[in-house]
């Protein structure tokens, strides 16, 4: 298996883990798990957010074309 797999296979596995989290945090009434659950996330979001900057610096992941002003004002009209 060569790097670029690997690194896209752990950043699928991380953003799989943090709506895990997520589901957990919003349905734990025990604050102190619950407290644990963010905190688990947390590092996960962190070490998820170093690996995209390392993928994407080494050319495996290339982010999709950033909005236009008319999409973005499209987007806002139809979420109000």
């Amino acid at each position: 298996m060569d790097e670029k797999t690997m690194v896209n296979d752990i950043l699928s596995g991380v953003k799989a883990s943090l709506g895990a989290y997520q589901t957990a945090i919003s349905e734990t009434e025990n604050m102190q798990l619950r407290q644990t659950f963010q905190q688990l996330r947390n590092n996960d979001e962190s070490f998820q957010y170093e690996l995209f900057k390392t993928a994407q610096a080494k050319g495996y992941y290339k982010p999709a074309a950033p909005a236009t002003v008319t999409e973005i004002q499209d987007l806002k009209n139809s979420l109000q």
